[in-house]
């Protein structure tokens, strides 16, 4: 009886011993929450609900850290591992890494596979699929301007500003600053503006640009402006056309640490359709929801989702 006993409580022990291993090893395998985070501006915190969503719908644990802040913000917090993933462009691959060759950054596909090589390369972060839509840095200008004088493209500007015309325009830091954005478009087309020709507001939200352009908020006529922007038409704003092809083609893809995707491998299938269908009219309209409409980005994100059946 005494043997039988033994053998039992054996067995008992094992067989503890044994689920404690599997849940711990389950643990394990599940790891923290995955943390996701995007830039501040409306299309931004879109696709990071939408990521946000789609990885709780399929078992996911998540940490919401969407429109966490501006694109240096964000990327050094990637880098770093205070977040996991966020959704990036891939024209902003030639400003992450030096590139002798900028016309690689003007071809989506180009775009695409090089920023993926380079960052894996150095920080082992994986660009994941990207939707078709260029989300590229524009200049727009008030309708009524833009007609009065004639104002069809970036050329038109640099006349109108050269010949003495009034000009004050709406915009961020970062589009002041950064070598990519206004520095470019004043280098390329013969143009330059003074700080106080410059209406600075705080992030990135081109809605709020666009806006002070609509309302003449301080003399504001021209406002910095994205290629998928919601808000442009009903605004009564017309984008100038960048004739000279000074602006890279920026597409939006999710962009994650290797260590987390080796955790979660599904989530490059998870989130591939859905940024595949996203393309340029699709990405306006549903900006204009948040801008316009003056909806939630989760809410808008939801009902995208669900309309399309990537949520039940």
């Amino acid at each position: 009886m005494k043997k039988i006993v033994c053998v039992l409580a054996v067995i008992l022990i094992t067989g503890v011993s044994l689920l404690y291993a599997a849940g711990s090893k389950e643990a394990a395998l599940a790891g923290p929450p995955v943390v996701v985070a995007s830039k501040i501006d409306t299309e931004g915190a879109l696709l990071g609900q939408m990521i946000v969503k789609m990885l709780k719908a399929n078992g996911i644990e998540v940490e919401d850290k969407t429109e966490f802040g501006p694109t240096s913000v964000v990327r050094k917090a990637l880098i770093s591992g205070e977040i996991d993933i966020y959704p990036e462009y891939t024209g902003n691959g030639q400003f992450f890494f030096s590139s002798k060759k900028p016309e690689i950054w003007k071809n989506s596909q180009s775009g695409y596979q090089e920023v993926k090589k380079l960052d894996f390369e150095a920080n082992k972060i994986v660009w994941l699929t990207p939707a078709p839509a260029n989300n590229t840095w524009a200049i727009a200008v008030r309708q009524d301007l833009a007609g009065k004088e004639e104002l069809k493209t970036l050329d038109d500007m640099a006349r109108y500003i050269n010949n003495g015309g009034k000009i004050k325009i709406a915009c961020s830091e970062e589009f002041s600053t950064s070598p990519a954005a206004l520095p470019a478009f004043e280098k390329t087309y013969g143009f330059k503006l003074q700080n106080d020709q410059l209406l600075i507001l705080a992030g990135g939200n081109t809605a709020q640009t666009e806006k002070a352009a609509a309302d003449n908020t301080d003399g504001v006529n021209f406002a910095m402006a994205y290629g998928t922007d919601g808000s442009i038409a009903a605004f009564n704003l017309t984008v100038l056309q960048d004739t000279k092809g000074v602006q890279p083609v920026y597409e939006p893809a999710p962009i994650i640490r290797k260590s987390v995707l080796d955790l979660h491998p599904e989530i490059a299938a998870i989130l591939k359709p859905v940024f595949l269908s996203l393309d340029l009219v699709t990405l306006q309209t549903l900006n204009g929801e948040i801008v316009i409409g003056g909806k939630d980005a989760g809410a808008v994100a939801e009902t995208f989702l669900k309309e399309h059946k990537f949520l039940k």
